[in-house]
């Protein structure tokens, strides 16, 4: 029993200093049995009630902001040790919990998370109550990432409180993102676009909110490298590579959409055209009998040389060359096959 109470008053002081939910029951030293480990933890989980009591005494579901329903959230799960109270957030508030002593109105809690009411300092400080428990992992790079670089702190995008997180459900993440993307909801308008409307992509399947070691918070290191998560087709290595796409899918493609089918930056043979500046009709052709073989000579690749025509004007490369992403056919040179 000595030992019990030991470790009680352990878990006590812990949550004193708002720290009890930073401690998993089965991380607690030296509990001497599964019965010790679970009087330690129900005593965790009564003490950090004690605690929000201290402040749901006032704020309540009467409120114009619902407090109480953060225990149908994972904050609130009081059976798990980890779980915060409202100190491990707001901070102790003991200046807050005298109430009005000066005649000027109750002051603030330690630490509140309205949006716009701090400086970038305060910002980081708001994000960093949060980083004490959600460190590591997705959010190595927040520190110098481009969103805290532009004031935004946690709450910013997700509201703790709330039973129902938008930016964590697929049907709703987007419309928090397009808050600031305006550019991008309008995108998504488009003709072309992947299924961000329709729920089955989202801004988190490509970009990693939080931080990221590549462009424009890419998931992965580089633009292919993140296509390839769902486009895996493309990878290669193919024999006969097109090197507009090895370099960057974006050279061809607007990822969040285009009134050009399949998301093209601008129609073919136009965009083609961009690299290849030659054309087939002109008086200069271009692709297997540019170097100006008689007509009917057979390449290396076993095609036959066709003389420059008229009617290829203004047609879509894509009619011919067929594999523009890469062949790997022997006679593919011309990405034909």
């Amino acid at each position: 029993m000595k030992f019990l109470k030991k470790i009680m008053v352990l878990c006590a002081f812990i949550a004193g200093m708002g720290t009890a939910g930073s401690l998993m029951a089965n991380e607690l030293p030296e509990l001497g049995g599964s019965a010790a480990a679970k009087a330690a933890v129900a005593y965790s989980a009564k003490a950090s009630l004690q605690k929000d009591a201290i402040c749901t005494r006032c704020h309540d579901e009467s409120e114009k902001a619902p407090i109480l329903s953060l225990y149908q959230t994972k904050h609130g799960v009081r059976g798990d040790a980890r779980t915060p109270n409202c100190q491990t957030c707001h901070g102790e508030s003991a200046n807050h919990l005298k109430g009005d002593t000066t005649g000027k109105g109750r002051p603030s809690p330690d630490v509140i998370f309205k949006k716009g009411v701090y400086a970038m300092s305060d910002e980081r400080t708001r994000s960093g109550q949060c980083l004490t428990c959600h460190k590591g992992t997705a959010r190595t790079n927040w520190e110098g990432s481009q969103h805290q670089n532009n004031d935004l702190a946690c709450n910013s995008c997700h509201t703790v409180h709330s039973p129902v997180d938008k930016v964590r459900e697929k049907k709703t993440q987007t419309e928090v993102c397009f808050t600031c993307h305006k550019e991008q909801r309008a995108d998504s308008k488009k003709l072309s676009h992947h299924a961000i409307g329709e729920s089955k992509v989202v801004c988190s399947d490509c970009h990693n909110p939080h931080g990221s070691n590549a462009p424009k918070l890419l998931k992965k290191n580089t633009v292919n490298e993140t296509c390839f998560i769902c486009h895996a087709e493309r990878r290669g290595p193919f024999l006969w590579e097109h090197q507009p796409v090895v370099e960057d899918c974006t050279n061809c493609h607007t990822p969040h959409g285009s009134n050009i089918t399949p998301l093209l930056k601008s129609r073919p043979p136009f965009m083609c055209q961009e690299c290849h500046d030659g054309s087939h009709g002109s008086g200069t052709p271009v692709g297997p009998n540019a170097a100006g073989f008689p007509v009917g000579t057979i390449n290396a690749a076993g095609n036959a040389l066709l003389a420059p025509s008229t009617s290829n004007v203004g047609n879509a490369c894509m009619n011919c060359h067929r594999q523009i992403h890469g062949s790997n056919s022997p006679a593919g040179g011309y990405l034909q096959r």
